[in-house]
């Protein structure tokens, strides 16, 4: 590998993502941000002192990329302001009225609105990547950053219980879709989707479990490749991954996407048969909502 792919490298897993990852963590809930903005920045100008983020017209922050700049590196960051905005009020209305609902009763969150399903379910930059059957009755869509607390919440604890009971059982078909807010967030995805035919699913399971581990280490790359290798990675697999401009650029496009046509803004964000919720989901919320539906 030349010195000048190495280099990228080290930029997209240094200390750059350390400082973009303490404001996602802040932030990746965040009910109130705008829609990522389509204007890009080159992320060689991202230095390992300072992030660089793309403002758009209505003064939000949101990770983006140039189609000319080199692979990984081309990530840069996103900030997002974490004051207390009406939704995020909302949202924790929603939380206090489930906590003090009779025992047996699950408040079901409410809508933020509603998109077309056949427009949602349109092929985008990447394979679709999903579990279930295909014409199950209930469809959920869950756009999700790697390095968001919030989802590695949702999937260390409701996930699992969603799946065996009602994917396996045909009722439901999950999809995730990446939205990532930083460097090793897309990095994470792009191993993901390197990963060995039907691996990419108990990739992103594996990296979620262990979150802590990689997405706030010093040495970021180094905590990567050691997780990648559980997965059947070698040193060259996961520099040649990491160095695929396309993967990089769709990656980033089905962010890009999310956040231009269905007002995606926060993760985790999910859609139910095309509805829109915001947030972290317990198994018993998500499946109250799914039941509704089936």
């Amino acid at each position: 590998m030349s010195p000048f792919k190495t280099s990228l490298g080290k930029r997209l897993l240094g200390g750059v993502a350390l400082a973009a990852l303490a404001v996602t963590l802040s932030a990746c809930s965040d009910e109130n941000k705008e829609a990522a903005s389509t204007s890009t920045t080159p992320a060689m100008e991202t230095t390992d002192t300072a992030t660089k983020t793309v403002v758009n017209t209505g003064g939000s922050m949101m990770a983006a990329t140039q189609a000319d700049t080199k692979p990984v590196d081309a990530v840069t960051t996103a900030s997002t302001a974490s004051t207390t905005t009406p939704a995020t009020a909302e949202a924790g209305q929603t939380q206090m009225a489930q906590a003090a609902a009779p025992a047996g009763k699950v408040e079901l969150p409410v809508s933020e609105g509603e998109v077309d399903v056949a427009a949602l379910m349109a092929p985008g930059p990447l394979p679709e990547m999903a579990i279930g059957e295909a014409n199950a009755p209930v469809t959920i869509v869950e756009y999700m950053s790697m390095t968001c607390p919030h989802c590695a919440a949702f999937h260390n604890n409701t996930f699992d219980a969603i799946k065996t009971k009602y994917v396996d059982s045909g009722k439901v078909r999950f999809v995730v879709r990446e939205f990532p807010f930083d460097p090793r967030a897309a990095a994470a995805f792009m191993l993901a989707r390197c990963a060995p035919e039907g691996q990419y699913f108990p990739m992103v399971s594996m990296l979620m479990k262990q979150q802590e581990q990689w997405a706030a280490a010093p040495n970021g790359r180094e905590a990567l490749l050691q997780m990648s290798k559980l997965a059947g990675f070698t040193q060259e697999s996961f520099e040649s991954c990491l160095t695929n401009q396309k993967l990089l650029d769709d990656v980033n496009a089905t962010m890009q996407k999310g956040a231009k046509d269905y007002g995606v803004a926060s993760t985790p964000t999910f859609f139910v048969n095309g509805k829109k919720y915001s947030g972290d989901m317990s198994v018993d919320t998500m499946s109250a909502l799914i039941d509704t539906m089936l």
